[in-house]
């Protein structure tokens, strides 16, 4: 990330040198002086942040695991229509294809018992 932040600096800072044959101007040495004060004042904090990451990744890659392992049991959210508000205020989902009805419970036996 440093180096694509630098080379795109390095690009800026030579646009203007190279579409002009002249000697550049103040504010050109002014920007490329910001510029490079900025580079500098960057580096560590660039170089923190990449060390940040390297330690992250394991981390990130752990919690997704898990994330997979505990989301894998909902449903396919493709099975549903987009959310719908109701005038009193309630979001619901719709199934696009209704599930199938239920087996019927089972009725008691004349002595108050239940087959299952």
């Amino acid at each position: 990330m440093r180096r694509a932040i630098l080379s795109l600096a390095a690009c800026l800072l030579t646009l203007p040198a190279a579409a002009q044959d002249e000697p550049s101007s103040l504010m050109e040495r002014g920007m490329r002086l910001f510029m490079d004060g900025l580079i500098q004042e960057m580096e560590p904090a660039l170089r923190d942040l990449e060390d940040l990451s390297r330690e992250a990744l394991p981390l990130l890659k752990q919690l997704e695991e898990q994330m997979r392992a505990t989301l894998g049991d909902l449903d396919d959210l493709s099975a549903y229509a987009a959310p719908e508000m109701l005038p009193n205020g309630d979001i619901i989902l719709r199934r696009k294809e209704p599930l199938p009805p239920p087996e019927p419970m089972p009725k008691p036996n004349p002595d108050g018992s239940v087959d299952l």
